[in-house]
């Protein structure tokens, strides 16, 4: 049986980010080729049948991007990015977030259903310079490639833009069955897609590149690597694609255009494998892509492009032959009815530029905008009220859940869409339906993230409640948070640069 190939990146022509006004082009380094960097895996401190324990370091560091002077650059446990942490299903997990940066700092773990908003790690969740907070939380999900990444408005965009981003990869006995790479470094490969500006002695200076919508750079970096290689030793690989960037969008294809499945989306593996020449990857989406290299001999070369860059080239080693096939079908996702009664959640993104808003307010981070019940599962409408002439695609991300989408305007949702999400493109003129559940209580935000939107007021609250035991939270206000910017920078308050306000 001949398997349906998609040949397109489904999304909407005319509003990619190429068209902005303010697009900046990725430019082919003339940099020699380097290895692909592949992140470590962050040892735990202890680990038991039911625990596991660790402690991830954000810190200060520099970094060879570029020949001559090293940049500085933030890090979990490293010098840029992050070691990858593994959590595992049904585990207990103990996590010491140690702050040795300059600065306040937050860990969110995007994607990850955890209680909110201290342990998801939003803006109410600061942890000061040379301070310690520790946070325990049971893993109650699928396998999946989530992420973690600084979140202290309105600077996440900053903080992520110095390297404050890393994988975090989630396993269960349900892929473990299933026919796919999983040596990690090997044949399991993380792919974070990010762009960079250097400046002067090869620094960066978000201010100097800062664009209310969106900061971009000329350069690529793919785990943090300047035009990088990957040596191919296995005929089938994995990679694990998330799109890290702050306002990039991501159209990959080969520059053969050879065929691969993409098996996973942000929340987990895909019902069924869907087989594709082009995927695009709007802000911190995660695509897992199984690639066939079985076409090609030792001494051969495939590179992963985006639009007309090259981004990756795979050197084709000697490989054992690799006749797995995966099976037309990979794993069930529960379908669960919308609970009866429940009014439709209508959201509109709102604006461009520094009017961005979400159903015409800024955020305020003392405001909780709507309330949804535990175990209540809800239709939402999100709506991308730019106009389909010269708007954009927004990508809309919920806290602390992973939902599934329904509908676009009405009509069916893109091919690679059907399985559990956590973010959603919403084209412009769009309206996106989604059904949404929280197994936990808490106070979760949901926004834009394109990070410079989100740090601009594209972002609201909801409180998932259980009305048998209500809850207060003291929530972060701007002038606590400025404050100590302030005390840090050895500034007055109203010095402090927050671009997003």
């Amino acid at each position: 049986m001949t398997k349906k190939v998609y040949t397109d990146y489904f999304f909407d022509e005319p509003a990619y980010n190429t068209h902005d006004g303010g697009y900046i082009p990725l430019v082919t380094p003339k940099t020699d080729p380097q290895p692909l960097a592949v992140p470590p895996l962050l040892k735990p401190d202890k680990q038991t049948a039911t625990d596991d324990y660790y402690t991830v370091t954000a810190q200060a560091s520099e970094t060879q991007f570029l020949p001559g002077k090293k940049t500085k650059t933030w890090g979990y446990n490293a010098g840029f990015l992050g070691q990858t942490l593994v959590f595992r299903n049904g585990k207990k997990t103990h996590i010491d977030l140690k702050n040795d940066l300059p600065e306040l700092t937050t860990f969110h773990w995007h994607g990850l259903d955890v209680p909110g908003p201290i342990t998801d790690g939003g803006c109410h969740a600061p942890v000061y310079p040379g301070e310690t907070n520790h946070i325990d939380f049971k893993v109650m999900q699928p396998a999946a490639t989530t992420w973690l990444h600084a979140h202290p408005c309105p600077s996440t965009a900053t903080q992520v833009w110095k390297g404050l981003a890393a994988l975090v990869i989630i396993k269960d006995d349900v892929e473990d069955q299933l026919p796919l790479p999983r040596n990690y470094g090997v044949d399991d490969i993380p792919l974070v897609l990010q762009d960079r500006e250097f400046h002067e002695d090869n620094q960066f200076d978000y201010k100097a590149d800062y664009d209310p919508d969106g900061v971009q750079g000329h350069t690529a970096l793919i785990n943090g690597t300047v035009n990088p290689y990957f040596d191919v030793t296995t005929q089938r690989v994995r990679f694990r694609i998330l799109n890290g960037s702050n306002r990039r969008e991501w159209r990959l294809h080969f520059n053969d255009d050879l065929a691969f499945a993409q098996v996973g989306s942000d929340g987990g593996i895909l019902p069924e494998p869907v087989y594709m020449t082009k995927v695009m990857l709007t802000c911190a989406e995660r695509d897992e892509i199984v690639v066939d290299f079985g076409q090609y001999h030792a001494g051969d070369e495939v590179t992963l492009m985006t639009d007309d860059t090259p981004l990756v080239t795979f050197r084709i080693k000697d490989y054992a032959p690799d006749n797995t096939q995966l099976p037309d079908h990979l794993v069930d996702i529960k379908d669960e009815a919308p609970t009866p009664g429940l009014p439709v959640r209508k959201i509109t993104m709102d604006g461009m530029d520094e009017e961005v808003a979400m159903n015409g307010k800024k955020f305020d981070m003392q405001r909780i905008d709507a309330r949804q019940k535990v175990g209540d599962v809800a239709i939402w409408e999100i709506r991308n009220t730019n106009s389909t002439k010269n708007g954009m695609v927004h990508p809309f991300h919920v806290h602390g859940t992973q939902f599934q989408v329904l509908a676009r305007n009405d009509g069916p949702v893109y091919p690679n869409e059907h399985g559990l999400k956590d973010t959603v493109g919403v084209n412009p003129g769009e309206t996106v339906r989604i059904k949404v559940k929280f197994d936990l209580t808490g106070v979760y935000m949901y926004h834009c993230h394109i990070i410079e939107h989100e740090d601009g007021g594209m972002m609201a609250q909801i409180e998932s409640y259980d009305p048998d035991h209500p809850q207060t939270y003291h929530l972060m206000d701007m002038d606590t948070l400025r404050n100590a910017f302030a005390k840090e920078k050895g500034v007055k308050p109203e010095d402090v640069w927050m671009p997003g306000c």
